[in-house]
C-alpha cells in the first residue's frame, strides 16, 4: 500500500531516544498489552518517523497510526490538528486516545483498534 511509508531517516535517532526515555505509562501499557509482538495479528512500530513527524504507533501494512494524547498535548491542539491533517493527506488513518482511556478503559481501546484493523484489512483484500 505505502512504499517506504514516508520514512524519514533524519529523525531515526530522535525516535530511538523517544522510545527509550520519554515513554508515558499509557504508551507502555498499550504497547505491552495490545500492540507488541503482533498480539492483534498486525505488526506495529513504536515512535515511527513519518515525513517530519514521529508518530506514537504505526502499522505499516495498514497505514494505521495510533496516537496517545497525554498532558503534553494540552496546549498543542492547533499543532496536533495540523499534524493530523498532513498525515491524513498522505493516506494514513489516525486513531487518537487519551491517556486516561488507555489506563482505565483498555478493553474499549482494544475494541476500537480491532475495529479499525478489520475495516482497513477489508479495504486491502
Amino acid at each position: 500500500m505505502f512504499s517506504n511509508n514516508h520514512y524519514n531517516p533524519n529523525l531515526k535517532e530522535f525516535a530511538r531516544e523517544l522510545r527509550s526515555t520519554s515513554v508515558s505509562k499509557a504508551e507502555k501499557r498499550i504497547w505491552k498489552s495490545l500492540l507488541s509482538r503482533e498480539q492483534l495479528n498486525e505488526r506495529f512500530l513504536r515512535q515511527r518517523p513519518i515525513k517530519n513527524f514521529i508518530v506514537d504507533f504505526f502499522c505499516p501494512k495498514l497505514g494505521l497510526i495510533i496516537e496517545i494524547d497525554g498532558s503534553s498535548h494540552l496546549n498543542k491542539g492547533e499543532y496536533d490538528f495540523f499534524r493530523e491533517q498532513k498525515l491524513k493527506s498522505l493516506g494514513y488513518t489516525i486513531i487518537r486516545f487519551q491517556e486516561g482511556e488507555v489506563m482505565n478503559q483498555l478493553d474499549d481501546v482494544k475494541d476500537q483498534i480491532v475495529h479499525a484493523i478489520y475495516v482497513l484489512n477489508e479495504g486491502i483484500e
